[in-house]
């Protein structure tokens, strides 16, 4: 089993409502297991305007290889109505493969890790929930890359 880490997110259509669905459609992901889950977090878009986004991260087990686990990400987020106008656009679910394992790749459909995780609080902050330790492969510790996220507002959200 490999380890994965995927990024949610969502800012339409009762996002809240949405990171639910998609940890149940993680979950059923084949050769696949839903390890851990992180809280929901609240944030501001980076980059385009639009309503604050939900965020959390994802831990699998998995026996898919990394694409054949984009695949199946890609297939949620199409279920979930996702729509590709522009990039940072408003969505109602996105889905991101972070870290697979201690994979690097650069190809023309997938980067590993995650080529912004790493500027990301929305990211880094629900990654330590899950893993204290984490560290970024060619970055560095999560940790240390969040202090230099400190000006990105994130909320907890409590259940």
């Amino acid at each position: 089993m490999t380890a994965a880490y995927i990024g949610l997110g969502s800012n339409l259509d009762e996002p809240r409502a949405q990171l639910e669905r998609a940890f149940e459609e993680l979950a059923a992901l084949p050769q696949s297991r839903l390890v851990a889950r992180s809280p929901l977090y609240r944030s501001a878009p980076v980059g385009a305007p639009g309503p604050d986004f939900v965020n959390a991260v994802a831990e699998l087990d998995t026996q898919l290889s990394a694409a054949q686990l984009l695949d199946g990400l890609q297939a949620i987020e199409t279920r979930h109505a996702r729509q590709r106008p522009a990039r940072n656009a408003p969505r109602t679910l996105d889905l991101d493969l972070l870290l697979y394992d201690e994979m690097a790749l650069a190809s023309p459909t997938l980067t590993l890790p995650h080529p912004r995780m790493h500027l990301r609080a929305f990211v880094l902050r629900p990654l330590l929930e899950l893993d204290p330790r984490a560290e970024i492969p060619g970055r560095g510790s999560a940790r240390e890359l969040l202090r230099a996220c400190a000006g990105q507002a994130i909320e907890r959200l409590d259940d």
